[in-house]
């Protein structure tokens, strides 16, 4: 991979991670089109420049977090300083419980997902399907309930939802804010809680593969491009956080429905003309 392939990746990744139309997609679709697919440990691996300027973003936010629940425990130097149904505190818990699901199926389903599930098809698929959901969850969600109101079937719920972004096409962020808004949180509520519970799941997947991927943690593009690609994702991973949740606090998600239909129109047809390939190729 080149250094601007690795910068064209790194802005695709930095530009989708955090809006509900899959970044997974887009550099699978992109990748694709420049020759080959990055591949699934590439992906993994530029999420980390994504989450970073997640966890700066919301760094005020995450140290009160973890401060309350190390605080609530009932054991340590610090044991129950703070009550337990502290809203920091259960948020602490909320987003343990909420990034199990995408964990455990993500170890059981490695496979699968470094393969079967990158079938453009599939993404096509996902991307109309996911997007429709999306947009009635949208229409017709209370959107009345803030981070306050969060319980553990919210949790439970969230993180099998925020599991679905295995597939490509499926978009982590658009999971768990669909099911947010099901749920009945407004709309910046659903975003914020995509956010906090993406930090251990995508920081987790990252590092992960960043170990374990056998080509020291590049997926075969080189170590060079996939440190450009990661740091372009973080300064323009940054940018897009304070941008989104400006736009969600007075917008609704319509356009980003109407760009993921749009989107899996144009992989199908891009199949069709034998321009794309369904299956995945090597770098």
């Amino acid at each position: 991979m080149t250094w601007w392939e690795a910068v064209i990746l790194g802005l695709v990744q930095g530009l989708t991670e955090f809006l509900p139309i899959s970044s997974s997609a887009h550099l699978r679709i992109v990748g694709d089109l420049m020759g080959a697919d990055p591949g699934a440990a590439f992906t993994a691996i530029t999420q980390i420049g994504t989450e970073a300027a997640v966890v700066l973003y919301f760094r005020r936010d995450i140290v009160r977090i973890v401060r309350a629940w190390f605080r609530a425990l009932p054991v340590g130097p610090w044991k129950n300083t703070v009550p337990s149904d502290d809203p920091d505190a259960r948020m602490g818990w909320y987003v343990i419980v909420g990034s199990i699901p995408i964990v455990v199926l993500g170890l059981l389903f490695q496979d699968a997902i470094d393969t079967t599930f990158r079938n453009l098809y599939l993404t096509a698929a996902s991307l109309a399907v996911f997007g429709v959901i999306l947009g009635a969850a949208d229409a017709t969600s209370r959107r009345t309930k803030t981070l306050d109101h969060m319980t553990w079937r919210d949790a439970v719920l969230l993180g099998l939802a925020q599991s679905l972004a295995l597939i490509p096409g499926v978009s982590r962020s658009g999971g768990t804010i669909t099911a947010g808004l099901l749920l009945g949180f407004t709309r910046e509520a659903a975003a914020r809680l995509s956010f906090l519970l993406a930090i251990p799941a995508v920081l987790g997947s990252g590092f992960y593969k960043l170990f374990t991927d056998g080509t020291g943690g590049t997926g075969g593009a080189g170590a060079g491009a996939t440190v450009i690609a990661t740091l372009v994702a973080f300064v323009v991973g940054y940018a897009v956080i304070v941008w989104f949740l400006r736009l969600v606090s007075t917008r609704s998600y319509l356009p980003f429905v109407i760009y993921r239909l749009l989107l899996a129109v144009l992989v199908v047809v891009l199949l069709g003309a034998g321009l794309l390939s369904a299956v995945p190729s090597a770098v």
